[in-house]
């Protein structure tokens, strides 16, 4: 080929080159060089791309300092009007790829997660690489229908800082929008959590949870992405009627893993074997012979059980009830009464203490009712204003005989004198009672008394049969 040739098929090559660049084209290049001025491209044209350190300076510093001569990279081409280089932009290149990446995420219908960054009346905003993604109010979880402006800005500032999986369901570049959705990710990223969690968990782990949901039979639990439950005779060692007794939603604590169901996907938990169990030191807070304060807890057909400490029931057998022959426990205590009790029996390791009505004399039941009666008059300062008001009754009694009656005086003081006597009489009966030595009559009083508390105590119906049923 003659030199014409070679120049004509040259220029015909710049003038109609298929590799020609255009406005907008994302290239591979190399770098060849590193300046002040921005960073040189080898492009594998004749013109070299040139990133001006106006683009530079949008990048993240790490990113800046890893660019390196020989480095491959991606750039899109911003200008292509100067003659001997070519303005293209590495930024815009990452731009460009995220959106082709967020399409991709759109087309395959994959679930990410993304940290909330910020919000505005409309939505919250997500970052995706360099672009920001917008989830709708109405396709966020958090948020109810119903909600006035104040409540919906609440909800949207405690979401901030918080991760949150959602699903792209639309990409335009050309209006630059990016649109997520955590209701459409929800259900399905929780059975993907919940399947990954089943799959990590074994029994006997211990865990930190989040309280979602109380409910009669117990707590569930949310382990980052599923849900366990904490039946509500795992809670405490003692025994609730519900579980907002000892937690509330959202609180934070530490199960234990008892089961692992995978075929049901049911996770059992418990929080009291993360607790002291009392009965393991039992033995240095009782023993043989000591007096305690029991609560009555449940009757059975062989006696009752007794609750000396929260998670500490003893059985008082139905020989240990009276001195008397008893059939029914239920003849002697009523649940929720607290009596006077010894302890005859302790067995720490099968968790049982025997307990004793019957073993305690008539002189500690009494002296322990005056306790008792003296600590509910200091408890209840009530009682007090409507001694204080019983003169003023009695004068308004005074002067409403005399308005009835004319001679009145003679009236008052027949009337008091027989009344004086009568209390005299009935007070030097109780103190005789109280002094006879015969066992009887003072068991006899001190099941009364017991009765009449058991009346003040008692439990309403629905919490008797709550218990009957757990028991």
């Amino acid at each position: 080929m003659s030199n014409e040739d070679s120049n004509f098929m040259e220029e015909f090559l710049d003038q109609h080159d298929y590799e020609q660049p255009q406005v907008g084209d994302i290239r591979k290049g190399i770098i060849v060089a590193v300046t002040p001025q921005g960073v040189i491209v080898d492009l594998g044209l004749k013109r070299d791309g040139l990133v001006p350190s106006s683009d530079l300076s949008k990048l993240e510093p790490e990113e800046r300092e890893a660019l390196q001569i020989n480095d491959e990279i991606s750039i899109y081409v911003t200008n292509t009007d100067a003659p001997d280089s070519l303005l293209v932009s590495i930024h815009l290149a990452q731009l460009n790829q995220d959106w082709i990446d967020a399409e991709a995420l759109m087309e395959s219908g994959d679930i990410m997660e993304g940290e909330v960054i910020g919000y505005n009346k409309g939505g919250a905003i997500i970052p995706f690489g360099r672009l920001r993604g917008f989830v709708p109010a109405s396709h966020l979880s958090e948020l109810s229908r119903g909600l006035n402006d104040r409540q919906r800005q609440q909800k949207l500032a405690k979401l901030r800082g918080e991760k949150i999986p959602v699903k792209v369901i639309e990409v335009d570049r050309r209006r630059r929008r990016l649109v997520f959705s955590q209701r459409d990710a929800q259900k399905e990223w929780e059975d993907q959590r919940k399947k990954e969690l089943l799959q990590d968990l074994n029994e006997g782990d211990v865990l930190t949870g989040r309280v979602s949901g109380l409910r009669d039979f117990g707590i569930f639990v949310d382990l980052g992405g599923a849900d366990g439950l904490v039946h509500i005779s795992e809670l405490a060692w003692y025994r609730i009627a519900h579980p907002r007794e000892v937690v509330k939603v959202g609180d934070e604590i530490e199960v234990y893993v008892l089961n692992i169901n995978a075929d049901s996907q049911r996770i059992s938990l418990s929080r009291k074997r993360l607790l002291e169990n009392p009965w393991s030191t039992v033995n240095k807070r009782y023993h043989e012979n000591q007096l305690v304060e029991g609560t009555i807890t449940r009757i059975v057909d062989y006696g009752a059980f007794a609750e000396i400490e929260p998670g500490v029931e003893g059985l008082l057998h139905v020989s240990q009830l009276s001195r008397s022959q008893v059939d029914n426990a239920s003849e002697v205590v009523n649940e929720g009464e607290t009596h006077l009790l010894r302890i005859v029996s302790i067995d720490s390791n099968r968790q049982r203490i025997g307990l004793s009505l019957r073993q305690v004399s008539a002189s500690e039941q009494i002296e322990w009712m005056a306790t008792r009666e003296v600590e509910e008059e200091a408890d209840e300062p009530e009682e007090e204003t409507s001694v204080s008001t019983e003169p003023e009754m009695e004068a308004e009694a005074e002067t409403e005989v005399e308005a009835d009656v004319e001679s009145d005086e003679p009236v008052a003081e027949e009337s008091a004198e027989p009344v004086a006597e009568e209390s005299n009489e009935e007070n030097s009966e109780d103190e005789a009672e109280t002094a006879e030595p015969e066992p009887e009559p003072e068991g006899n009083e001190v099941e009364e008394s017991s009765e009449e508390e058991a009346e003040t105590a008692k439990p309403e119906p629905e919490d008797s049969e709550t218990d009957e049923d757990e028991s």
